[in-house]
């Protein structure tokens, strides 16, 4: 009988551990670097000099420059919109807009901007993309939306209708296709001009 050959532990990776506290100072450098030059000029040599930060350090977190931006895309949605409660949907609904607003004119909404062209090229930012940021504000409506039904304000199953896209569409468009800034003046005209009047029509 043939002895089962002795698996041993996987030695630990050389190197200095990987420092927690670094990790803010190298996504905001990530996302100021997507800004600027976009992913095709991004380089993992820039984003070390732009954090102050070794080189070693950054490739102590990420092999590649894929790897890094769906990383930092995977967190993004902490800075999406959280769905507020003021007990109107009115009231959530604006305040929801606002959150956006201040989500595309960041600078994730920046780095964002500038990752979309190349999404549909990269099928692992798309997905990053989708399970990050996109979810979780897509959450945040239904939730909102969800409420509001179970307050009576609003007919069942507004989720995804065109009444629901219809309240943050404009915000996205302007971001998307004007560069204008999306500011609380903006979402105000909207909001009382196109979103008001539709939660009008969405009551039962």
């Amino acid at each position: 009988m043939i002895a089962a050959p002795v698996t041993e532990p996987p030695r630990p990776r050389g190197g200095r551990p990987r420092d927690p506290s670094r990790d803010g100072v190298i996504r905001a450098a990530i996302l100021r670097l997507l800004s600027e030059v976009g992913y095709g000029a991004l380089t993992m040599d820039a984003v070390a000099s732009e954090a102050g930060v070794g080189k070693a350090t950054i490739y102590r977190r990420w092999r590649t420059k894929q790897e890094l931006v769906v990383d930092t895309l995977a967190e993004l949605d902490q800075v999406v919109a959280v769905p507020p409660d003021t007990g109107t949907v009115a009231g959530d609904v604006r305040q929801l807009m606002s959150s956006v607003a201040r989500a595309v004119e960041s600078p994730a909404g920046s780095a964002l901007r500038s990752l979309l062209p190349v999404m549909r090229h990269q099928p692992e930012l798309m997905a990053a993309f989708e399970n990050g940021p996109l979810r979780s504000w897509r959450t945040a409506y239904d939730e909102v939306w969800a409420r509001a039904e179970a307050r009576g304000e609003v007919r069942p199953e507004l989720s995804g209708s065109i009444t629901a896209e219809a309240t943050s569409a404009l915000l996205v468009q302007r971001w998307l296709l004007t560069g204008r800034p999306v500011d609380e003046a903006y979402v105000d005209e909207v909001f009382d001009t196109v979103v008001r009047p539709l939660l009008d029509v969405a009551r039962p």
